[in-house]
Formats: structure tokens, sequence, C-alpha cells
């Protein structure tokens, strides 16, 4: 007969929280520790108390190394979605570009019509609109990642090096 599964909630009484928290912070450590040994990888953990108190734990590499690298992973990534949305958006500005092309290379601009012309003014203007938008968008988004990057990347610096700990050990 296997024990009853707990039903997992916040705990209320805040004395009886700190006993909960430190037996699942070190079979969480316990855990990462594993994993570092039986898969070789890279493990950094960080564990903030209700208190503020930092734990933490890596395998091998220093915690900090592992937060570049997943750092400068983290940027790759968002470099990829930007080209993919890049790609995406060149798809209905290529239509655009060959209308355009198509009433420009016709033999003789007198037989387009004046409200053809209006109309494709308008649909280029509207072309440019967007992209000016899209690229505000990306610029500001650009400019806010590399704030929280800033933050955090100093955050995590003065942190390891308020901690004297090496890795493989736990504060």
């Amino acid at each position: 007969m296997g024990r009853k599964k707990l039903e997992i909630k916040r705990i209320e009484n805040k004395s009886s929280r700190q006993v909960p928290f430190s037996k699942r912070r070190n079979g969480l450590i316990e855990k990462a520790r594993q994993l570092s040994v039986l898969c070789d990888a890279s493990v950094a953990l960080l564990v903030v108390s209700a208190s503020g108190k930092l734990y933490s734990f890596s395998s091998g590499d220093n915690l900090v190394k592992i937060l570049d690298r997943y750092g400068k992973q983290h940027d790759d990534d968002l470099k990829a979605l930007d080209r993919q949305s890049k790609a995406l958006d060149c798809g209905s500005h290529h239509e655009l570009l060959e209308l355009v092309e198509s009433k420009l290379e016709e033999s003789n601009v007198d037989n387009v019509s004046v409200g053809s012309l209006v109309q494709l003014e308008e649909h280029l203007e509207n072309a440019l609109s967007v992209t000016r938008a899209r690229k505000t968008e990306l610029m500001l988004k650009l400019v806010e990642n590399l704030k929280e990057k800033m933050e955090k990347s100093n955050l995590v610096r003065a942190e390891a090096d308020n901690m004297d700990v090496s890795p493989g050990q736990i504060s």
C-alpha cells in the first residue's frame, strides 16, 4: 500500500512552511547533482526562499559561466525568431513588390488609369507604414531585452561576488 498523494497547495503557517522548503530544496539539489553526474550536464540551480535568502548549486562549471552560456543561447534563439518573423513579413511584401513591378513594366505608363495608380500608391504607403511599425516594435523589444539582460547579468554577478561557494557545493 502506497502513501496518499498530498494536495499541492501553499502552506499558510510560516513556521510549518520552513521544514518542507528545506526538505524539497535539498531534494531538488540532489536531483540536480544526479542529473549532472548521470548525464554529464552542466547544471545551475538558484533557489530564493520567501525570506530572500539565496541558495545555489552548480556542477562542474562555475555558476556564472553556466548563466553566461544560457544568455548567449537565449540571444541566438531571439535572433532566429526575428529572422523567422522577417521571412513571414517578406512573403506579403514580395507579392506587393511584384504588383508594383508589373505596373511599372507596362510598356506605356499612360495606359494605366489614375485610379489604379492611386490604389497602388495606397498599397505602397500601407506596406511602408507596416514595415516602419514592425521595425520600431522590434527595436523597442531589442532595447527592452538588452536592459533585462544587463539587469540580470549585474544581479547574478553581484550574487556570485557575494557568495564564496565553489562548484558542487551549496550555500
